[in-house]
């Protein structure tokens, strides 16, 4: 990590005491692995040693910040099967080579983000009329209530009354709207199609 005038500045140390607390020595302040986490993501390097030993043990301090990440709901990263092969490798003839892979590939992934973030914005974004990739759920919902809309044989009344007390006449889906329903979803298995066509570098 560089400071502004472009050199190196050493990386922030935290200590872990006996009882598991940390010890941010730069800022003379316990912190919590919530707190190292928004360090990482704020591209903050530390190194964490064990207080007593001297032990460097930063590698089993952020595994346990994934393992903490991964038991938020809606936060997994990890697939099952990923986990499964990555623990089937420890003792293999080829763990040496894991490490090494699985940091190109992250390296590469990072530098590529925000490229990757455009192009899928721009793959989705023209479909709905939500202005973000973020906001993909919302889109989705929307697309799945007006869905559900076109089928439902009684629609909301203005006046509040339940279906019960005063039924609805019947309004199946024109075709009209069943074709736009299709069309939109044509259109979206198209924008797919050829987002990986061009990620594979074909015509």
């Amino acid at each position: 990590m560089t400071d502004t005038s472009g050199a190196e500045t050493p990386p922030i140390v935290i200590k872990k005491y006996a009882n598991r607390r940390l010890y941010n020595t730069a800022t003379s302040s316990y912190v919590t692995l919530d707190d190292l986490s928004r360090m990482v993501k704020a591209r903050s390097d530390f190194v964490v040693y064990d207080a007593k030993t001297g032990e460097d043990i930063t590698r089993a301090v952020l595994t346990q910040i994934i393992v903490e990440e991964e038991g938020k709901g809606g936060q997994n990263l990890l697939p099952i099967s990923f986990l499964r092969q990555l623990i089937g490798l420890y003792g293999d003839s080829m763990q040496w080579l894991v490490p090494r892979y699985l940091d190109h590939a992250m390296s590469s992934f990072g530098r590529n983000q925000e490229q990757m973030r455009k192009s899928l914005q721009d793959a989705f974004g023209g479909l709905f009329p939500f202005g973000s990739f973020e906001q993909m759920g919302k889109q989705n919902l929307a697309l799945f209530e007006q869905t559900m809309k076109m089928f439902s044989p009684f629609p909301p009344t203005s006046t509040g009354e339940k279906s019960a007390d005063k039924p609805a006449a019947e309004t199946p889906p024109s075709d009209a709207s069943l074709s736009d329903l299709q069309q939109r979803i044509n259109d979206l298995q198209h924008q797919v199609e050829a987002y990986g066509k061009k990620e594979k570098g074909e015509g």
